[in-house]
């Protein structure tokens, strides 16, 4: 079977290109084998199911453990009633105790799978499961998909469980499962949140008194989950090698990582495009940076959409509160603390939208969420506002083979001064960025591409980066704070520049004071040139 880059559900090695995530693995075994209890919470698509199958298979290649990886996905809504979630759960163990040829065991469960219907009478049947059955094996319990008990108390009650035959364990006066290991979006403490006591309400309460938290004994899981230029340079050798081509591995894997900040799914679309799309328009075969940035052109044009992407807008439209968090962030370039504890940055850390930036701050996850999330918030906003932005002459702002950023900032300035120079402070220091980015899209649209990074600054930086053909462009908003911050701010655009190895930035300058006057300035700072106009 030819093999091929993954964008749906689970890799599997010898059909699917894969990084070398053995390192993680490691890391996970070495939890379990310490008898840990703990929760892999990641957004959607970012690699738990593949994960949990290749523990599955290390740990059931191994002569110290059975694993038993189970899944709610299988359990329908039916099956979440305490009768049935336990019959399921005892059906899915026989499946694969069946699977892996556990005879023995098998038939352990077949006997009493019948006679089981209380979480009293599952503690105990687990006891003698494991005691009897596995006297020389640990056995761990793998379950994915738990984000579907969502809604339904029992959970909490087979979480209790659990928990209270852990506990005895460590005391020495229980069998239970070696170690628990549950997968899914979202944290224990966040789908306690969202489940409503069911018609047994005093089963519930009774589950909620005895175990106020049914999870507090998980281990904290500090794997990266996220995969590094390293790993990902893995996937593209054992491409390059079945291909017998010769790319830039650790460029473009750089580069991959760039874009997409490791996220699974997202580094192996990119991959998928360049092979399946991009690729075979040529003779030449061999992969370049540039089709990495034509994949992230691809990935990001707005009538391109996938699951991962209408989820990314359905959790914004779904939670007003994220929804202006993830704005303020995306489109007006406002720094956040990353404060966990806060619900709505929690939420949107949860979802894969938030991460933490090296200075402790809020920020978009990766550039490609980021360009998706400012298109769908830009569409939205723009429509609700009724901003009008006719008349740009796009065609003038393209040279040649370039793009005449200067001559956009000009015409810019000039677009401001004429419509809104009656208008207030507040407003523009609301609006003033979206306006800048409404009037940039569609001279950019379908030529090239632009993404925004907020910086931790006192002048609340903005930075956009256009890209279009080979050529970048360096653009800096900020808002004018004086003479002092205006040369701090010099200081830090010169900085990024380097980042590019470029020599000449662009300076876009919000003045809200009554007598500021537009002007313009071809700035020298260190070896830099900075066009820079005032607003």
């Amino acid at each position: 079977m030819e093999r091929e880059f993954n964008d749906t559900g689970l890799c599997v090695p010898g059909r699917h290109y894969m990084a070398d995530t053995s390192g993680k693995i490691e890391s996970i075994i070495r939890l379990i084998e310490k008898g840990k209890y703990f929760t892999i919470n990641r957004p959607r698509q970012f690699g738990k199911t593949t994960t949990l199958s290749l523990l599955d298979k290390r740990l059931n290649e191994s002569a110290d453990h059975v694993a038993l990886k189970i899944s709610f996905e299988e359990i329908d809504t039916d099956g979440f009633q305490k009768e049935g979630l336990i019959y399921e759960l005892l059906m899915m163990m026989l499946g694969r105790l069946e699977f892996h040829n556990l005879a023995e065991p098998a038939s352990f469960v077949e006997q009493h799978i019948d006679q089981v219907t209380t979480f009293p009478a599952l503690s105990r049947f687990v006891t003698q499961f494991v005691r009897d059955m596995m006297p020389k094996k640990s056995v761990v319990l793998l379950i994915d998909e738990v984000d579907k008990s969502s809604g339904n108390s029992l959970f909490l009650t087979f979480l209790g469980m659990l928990r209270n035959k852990y506990l005895q364990r460590n005391e020495g006066q229980d069998h239970t499962f070696h170690s628990v290991i549950l997968a899914g979006v979202h944290d224990i403490k966040t789908l306690k949140a969202n489940i409503r006591p069911d018609d047994d309400r005093q089963s519930f309460d009774s589950a909620q008194d005895k175990y106020n938290s049914p999870w507090n004994i998980a281990a904290d899981f500090k794997v990266d989950m996220s995969l590094s230029p390293h790993e990902i340079e893995t996937m593209l050798q054992d491409y390059s090698r079945e291909k017998n081509i010769s790319p830039d591995i650790p460029g473009i894997a750089e580069k991959l990582h760039y874009y997409t900040s490791g996220y699974p799914w997202l580094v192996s679309k990119l991959c998928k495009f360049i092979d399946e799309e991009i690729i075979c328009q040529r003779e030449e075969r061999s992969w370049s940076l540039d089709d990495v940035e034509t994949a992230f052109r691809m990935i990001t044009d707005e009538g391109y959409t996938t699951t991962l992407f209408d989820s990314l807008a359905k959790n914004l439209e779904n939670n007003r509160k994220l929804y202006d968090l993830i704005s303020r962030i995306a489109i007006n370039g406002v720094s956040f603390p990353f404060t966990i504890t806060n619900p709505v940055i929690n939420l949107g850390h949860l979802y894969g939208m938030i991460v933490p930036s090296k200075q402790g701050r809020c920020r978009i996850h990766n550039r490609i969420f980021e360009q998706r999330i400012y298109a769908h918030i830009m569409s939205e906003r723009l429509q609700a506002r009724h901003l009008e932005l006719n008349g740009v002459g796009v065609p003038e702002f393209y040279a040649g083979e370039g793009l005449d950023v200067k001559r956009i900032m000009q015409r810019f300035q000039a677009f401001m001064k004429e419509h809104y120079s009656g208008q207030d402070a507040k407003f523009l220091e609301r609006e003033g960025r979206l306006l800048f980015l409404s009037y940039l899209r569609p001279i950019i649209n379908g030529r090239g591409f632009d993404f925004k990074e907020p910086n931790v600054s006192e002048e609340r930086r903005m930075d956009i980066v256009i890209t279009y053909r080979h050529q970048r462009h360096v653009i800096e908003l900020k808002i004018w704070h004086g003479p002092k911050y205006h040369q701090k701010g010099l200081k830090q655009l010169s900085d990024y520049l380097d980042t590019y190895s470029l020599k000449e930035g662009f300076l876009l300058i919000y003045d809200f004071n009554k007598n500021k006057a537009y002007r313009q300035e071809q700035i020298v700072f260190e070896d830099k040139r900075i066009f820079a106009v005032w607003v």
